[in-house]
């Protein structure tokens, strides 16, 4: 008899590398309306719905373990144009578009799938490849 896999409810936290943690912030914050609840030289952490955070790293900052409160944090990074994918209601897909060009944010690309689902995608001030999903996008979601 296997064992059963222990259970994971979420994904808590994502990761994107940044030039300059402050004018990300800024930018995290205009679009989307994520607030930040922890800010320093390395990193700014920002909350984001639904219990998960967004973690904007300065280059170069996490190439060596970091002393935590009861630990280390182990060495992380990831270069090139990162992706990250927020879920939103098929009824604010208009408003999303709207929102976009309001802000001076260029759609690179508007898909629709076939599970019924519509992606916009853009682009962060580091290149990051963002995307805002409207229901259908995958068979779970």
């Amino acid at each position: 008899m296997g064992r059963t896999t222990p259970r994971v409810s979420q994904i808590l936290e994502s990761s994107l590398y940044v030039d300059d943690p402050s004018r990300s912030r800024e930018f995290y914050a205009r679009l989307f309306g994520f607030t930040a609840f922890f800010e320093d030289e390395r990193m700014c952490a920002m909350e984001v719905p639904g219990e998960q955070v967004l973690l904007l790293f300065r280059h170069g900052m996490t190439d060596r373990p970091a002393p935590g409160p009861g630990g280390t944090i182990p060495p992380h990074h990831g270069q090139g144009a990162l992706h990250l994918a927020f879920a939103i209601p098929f009824a604010e897909l208009a408003a999303w578009e709207t929102h976009l060009a309001a802000h001076g944010v260029a759609v690179e690309s508007k898909l629709r799938w076939p599970h019924g689902g519509t992606s916009l995608y853009f682009r962060d001030p580091d290149g990051h490849s963002l995307e805002v999903a409207t229901p259908g996008l995958w068979p779970n979601r």
